[in-house]
């Protein structure tokens, strides 16, 4: 059982980094500049994409230009539609040999994306952290539908579930202790990453997996 101080701690954490204030979203355009692999960040359901500001500013200072998809809002739209709005942005700018970096839902959004809305072969692969790509049975209890798509036996997620083809392609990164998917974020034939943090949004600010997603994003 999960101690309610690990849920105290991780909510804790996503209010003071990603729900404080939505005028910090503005600014993302800071990020565009560098001349290696451009990034899309893909954050989680009800996460404005600064949640992933620290990678955003880790990856940018490593000479990667992050590009943010607005059109997302706070992510509460289907898989599918977000996959269809994520990839017209990398249609719009013509980005090419695409990392996508992802956390949560973002992940899902991302794996659809290389699954079916990718047809020009843009991306090259995505970077994934702590995401249910198994579903998570919590999704069952939930009223609100952008929660409830996360049931194993949503039509969207039996779907991602299915398609292998590209796992070898996606590094899933993921705490020892996730306080949202209780059946953990392993992905049979990816890279499988864990680190000892407990946590579904504090796994953004350990420095292990900052890293982790560094060296993926970078080699």
């Amino acid at each position: 059982m999960i101690s309610p101080l690990v849920y105290l701690a991780d909510y804790a954490y996503a209010i003071r980094l990603g729900w404080r204030s939505p005028l910090n979203a503005r600014d993302d355009t800071q990020y565009l500049g560098g001349d290696r692999a451009p990034v899309l960040l893909l954050p989680g359901v009800y996460e404005p994409w600064t949640f992933l500001r620290p990678l955003a500013q880790r990856l940018h200072d490593r000479g990667h230009p992050v590009h943010v998809v607005r059109a997302l809002g706070n992510n509460t739209r289907s898989i599918p539609v977000a996959a269809a709005r994520a990839e017209a942005y990398l249609e719009r700018h013509d980005l090419r040999g695409v990392v996508l970096v992802a956390h949560s839902k973002g992940g899902l959004i991302g794996k659809h994306m290389m699954l079916v809305n990718d047809t020009a072969g843009r991306i090259d692969r995505l970077v994934a952290i702590a995401t249910p790509f198994g579903g998570s049975r919590y999704a069952h209890w939930m009223l609100d539908p952008s929660l409830r798509a996360f049931r194993p036996t949503d039509r969207t997620m039996a779907m991602l579930a299915a398609g292998a083809g590209v796992n070898a392609r996606i590094t899933s990164i993921y705490g020892s202790v996730d306080t949202h998917i209780p059946e953990g974020c392993e992905l049979p034939g990816a890279a499988n990453l864990e680190f000892p943090v407990k946590g579904h949004f504090r796994v953004l600010a350990d420095e292990g997996v900052l890293a982790a997603v560094d060296a993926a994003v970078g080699r």
